[in-house]
């Protein structure tokens, strides 16, 4: 069964889509869109607070709260989290899955500790990938257009699953936002290299893309998207009912 997940990336209380991971124009209210997908039919809500690490402070809990309260699906929430602290008090709030990037760049450990905590299942490694020269580089601060870490990534997905990582976010800085496809080679790459499941994120344009994605990558679980939701070029119940005429279930 594949899922598919509409992404809220939240900056100053308010949802953004930026392209690229540069620019970011406001689109609506996170607690109305939340209400809206999951009327629709989401499987799943992604909640990012995409600046929190930037600037060095906790998640907005209010705002999140209020997405909480206008959904029944399942909630993966992240953005600042650099402790097991953040993870309690996050899952605390109504979160049933949170999402490391960052923090878990900074202290791999956290992957470990988190995982034997609170469960794998609970934990996503967030990955922000982007092709330099012919290797997939990590890059960190998504927020402000991304930093090179100059980690490779690939190795990187590896190492985060043998710490308990129970589920990736591939993020493609390269398809992010341009809605011209997901990133291919680069979701091939990372499914040769891990046996958990994986959420395939940046660059859908239209409902063929979540096709070809699927029926290219039987291995990705899920397909994330915000353009192409936000601005109602994809609607979730026809998208589904494609997917469902094409033998994706």
């Amino acid at each position: 069964m594949k899922r598919i997940i509409p992404c809220l990336d939240v900056k100053n209380g308010r949802v953004v889509k930026g392209v690229k991971f540069i620019g970011h124009d406001d689109i609506s209210s996170p607690a109305e869109l939340a209400k809206k997908y999951n009327q629709e039919g989401a499987d799943e809500l992604a909640f990012y607070d995409i600046a929190a690490s930037i600037e060095g402070r906790e998640l907005f809990s209010d705002v999140l709260l209020q997405v909480i309260e206008n959904i029944s699906i399942p909630l993966v929430v992240g953005g600042g989290i650099n402790s097991l602290e953040d993870f309690d008090r996050i899952l605390g709030l109504g979160a049933d899955k949170i999402s490391v990037n960052t923090g878990a760049l900074n202290n791999p450990q956290l992957i470990y500790e988190a995982a034997k905590k609170f469960g794998s299942r609970r934990v996503v490694l967030s990955v922000d990938i982007k092709k330099t020269g012919n290797n997939y580089h990590v890059f960190t601060k998504g927020g402000i257009g991304g930093e090179d870490t100059e980690l490779d990534a690939i190795e990187w997905v590896k190492r985060s699953e043998g710490l308990g990582a129970g589920e990736l976010v591939i993020n493609s800085m390269d398809t992010d936002g341009v809605k011209d496809g997901f990133d291919l080679p680069m979701l091939e790459a990372v499914c040769n290299a891990v046996s958990i499941p994986i959420i395939a994120s940046g660059g859908a344009g239209c409902i063929d893309d979540f096709i070809k994605l699927f029926k290219a990558l039987p291995e990705i679980d899920a397909g994330l998207a915000a353009s192409v939701f936000h601005y109602s070029i994809v609607k979730i119940p026809e998208l589904k009912q494609s997917l469902l005429e094409n033998g994706i279930h």
